[in-house]
């Protein structure tokens, strides 16, 4: 089963462009749509199963119509030659209050073929050309889907990190105990995992992060653990393969 994970498109990143004359938008705006068109072209070129984006598809939590359009359109390419993408949410792509849309809710909302958002822990089985895929989404957790205030109240803000990453963790292997063996199963998130390499990500931070362990994630149920947040491409585990995509496109010169 052949995958393509990427993550962190972060589409409206603008700094450093200026207006296309030909096309009225900045020309960074450009370079990341030209970086998504790369992978797409890829994808279709490889015949991939399926497309895996481990979430922050825009800069913003209120993307403009322009960047939605950009982005559903190279969306539609993939589907449109039967590759299913999966899309787990980032913390770019949650609103700033609880009960509003995410930007990507759209999909499941018009029930677009072969689009799978997740925006809970929770497992999707994808169909693929090459037989059905199990997906355990991670999306970026608020720390109220966990955390009341009553558990919060007397603990310190390290104590209250420990409860929450406790509680994911055991989240996390509930659904994992829920995989078919039988069938092929990767991990697709949207977290910090401890021991990775962070950079840019740091300074475009929106909400607060928590961390997990490495050995909470590669678990041997698992055949592949797609990463997404941190912007610098790394491998942090082998058995299964445990990956961090990066960014696809330099947000700044520090990912040069």
């Amino acid at each position: 089963m052949k995958l393509i994970h990427f993550s962190d498109l972060h589409i409206g990143v603008e700094n450093y462009g200026r207006t296309d004359p030909d096309t009225g938008m900045s020309t960074r705006l450009l370079d990341f749509l030209a970086a998504f068109d790369q992978l797409v072209d890829y994808a279709i070129e490889a015949q991939a199963d399926a497309v895996i984006f481990a979430g922050d598809a825009y800069k913003s939590r209120d993307p403009s119509q322009t960047h939605q359009r950009e982005f559903a359109r190279r969306i539609a390419r993939l589907t449109n030659e039967g590759i299913p993408i999966h899309l787990v949410t980032g913390n770019h792509d949650l609103p700033g209050v609880a009960g509003r849309a995410s930007a990507l809710e759209i999909f499941p909302t018009l029930a677009v073929e072969r689009v799978f958002v997740t925006d809970r822990i929770s497992i999707t089985t994808v169909p693929t050309r090459s037989g059905p895929l199990q997906i355990l989404g991670l999306p970026w957790i608020r720390r109220s889907t966990f955390l009341t205030r009553e558990d919060t109240r007397s603990l310190t803000l390290d104590q209250i990190t420990n409860l929450l990453q406790d509680r994911l963790t055991n989240a996390i292997n509930v659904e994992l105990l829920k995989l078919d063996p039988r069938i092929p199963a990767i991990l697709s998130a949207h977290v910090t995992v401890s021991g990775a390499t962070t950079g840019t990500e740091r300074s475009m931070m929106l909400g607060r992060d928590h961390v997990l362990l490495l050995s909470t994630l590669g678990n041997a149920a698992l055949d592949y653990v797609a990463l997404g947040h941190v912007h610098k491409h790394q491998v942090l585990g082998r058995n299964p393969m445990v990956v961090y995509s990066g960014s696809l496109q330099r947000v700044d010169f520090s990912e040069e």
